[in-house]
């Protein structure tokens, strides 16, 4: 493993240093379908001297044709909001949000994009911080702009041309199934119903026994090089995953060929993030010696499972930010969906 520093900090570990002049601390609540909920909340109440990030207005650029539900940003309107928030080239940035570190692993990932590595992610968040009787305030502060510079690193990021070959190294078959179109759906493998699965099984128990090991995308597979081909892991919940539902996108299923490891099993049940043995468990079956492109629906929940991969010590993970839904804004590309063939909306 590598060793790189933990991006978990705990509550007492920002009480201790709030007021140190290099940190910045980001607010970064925000609700879908309530894009105005985050920032009310900020105003509300929030950790002393916190500057908020709206996930839609500074952490996403307009939604077009493709890009998915949350296009990543231009580096350079990211960096002028960075600016704005008064982080600067030696900052420590501390973000935190209430829906189990999702809006604010967003953060962290895209300041490790731009090339900032002195981030963090607190650890159960704003609601946790003010049940536990810690400071909060409803005042605003002066944000002195910073003067951060952006220095993009290409390596931690996937496009869709990386996603379709890494797709088609695993499931050859679905990509000639689909016959170049989008007309209809394809399965890579029989997947039995989740509802099959039983109450108390664990998360990555349940999630083995529906779709198998990781390791199914078979590791022969692999591209003339003789290189395994980058396995592609979907964030989402399992039955979004298997298409039995889609409540967010207009079209149901997965990337042909990824495997399932949903977010929000990198937490314990109390909120707090998994380490050790337990991040380990919850990780377990996937290689280290492989690249690895994580996915969800916008791009948003799959930065837990970077980051959470990350602290576990894997050296090779891309984000591909479009996620599903840049996936299925392109005609050509297939879909798994469960184990029967449908019809694609169109």
């Amino acid at each position: 493993m590598m060793n790189q520093p933990n991006p978990i900090v705990s509550m007492n570990w920002l009480l201790a240093r709030m007021y140190e002049p290099d940190l910045v601390i980001a607010d970064c609540r925000f609700a879908l379908g309530k894009p105005e909920s985050g920032r009310e909340a900020y105003e509300a109440a929030h950790v002393p001297g916190a500057v908020y990030l709206d996930l839609e207005q500074d952490l996403s650029a307009p939604v077009g044709e493709h890009g998915g539900r949350h296009p990543l940003p231009q580096p350079a309107a990211l960096e002028a909001a960075l600016r704005r928030a008064g982080i600067g080239p030696h900052s420590r940035v501390v973000a935190y949000d209430d829906q189990g570190g999702a809006m604010a692993s967003r953060l962290w990932w895209l300041l490790r994009w731009l090339g900032h590595d002195a981030v963090y992610v607190m650890d159960q968040g704003f609601a946790a911080w003010q049940a536990a009787g810690y400071p909060v305030t409803d005042a605003t502060r002066v944000v002195v702009p910073g003067a951060f510079q952006a220095r993009v690193r290409p390596e931690l990021l996937a496009d869709v041309d990386d996603v379709r070959a890494a797709s088609r190294a695993a499931e050859p078959a679905a990509w000639s199934a689909a016959g170049g179109s989008a007309a209809e759906a394809v399965k890579p493998r029989s997947l039995p119903l989740l509802d099959r699965l039983s109450a108390e099984a664990s998360l990555v128990d349940g999630l083995d026994a529906a779709f198998g090991s990781v390791d199914e995308p078979d590791a022969a597979d692999a591209p003339a090089s003789g290189k395994p081909a980058p396995l592609l892991i979907d964030s989402r919940e399992p039955r979004r995953y298997a298409g039995l539902e889609e409540p967010i996108d207009r079209a149901a299923g997965h990337i042909p060929g990824a495997v399932n490891r949903f977010w929000k099993g990198v937490l314990n049940d109390d909120g707090r993030w998994k380490s050790g043995d337990d991040l380990a468990a919850a990780l377990d079956g996937i290689p280290q010696d492989r690249e690895l492109i994580v996915y969800c629906g916008s791009g948003v929940t799959a930065c837990p499972n970077v980051l959470a991969l990350q602290a576990a010590g894997y050296g090779n993970v891309k984000l591909y930010a479009g996620s599903w839904s840049d996936w299925i804004s392109y005609r050509e590309n297939p879909i798994a969906a469960g184990d029967e063939e449908k019809p694609r909306e169109q």
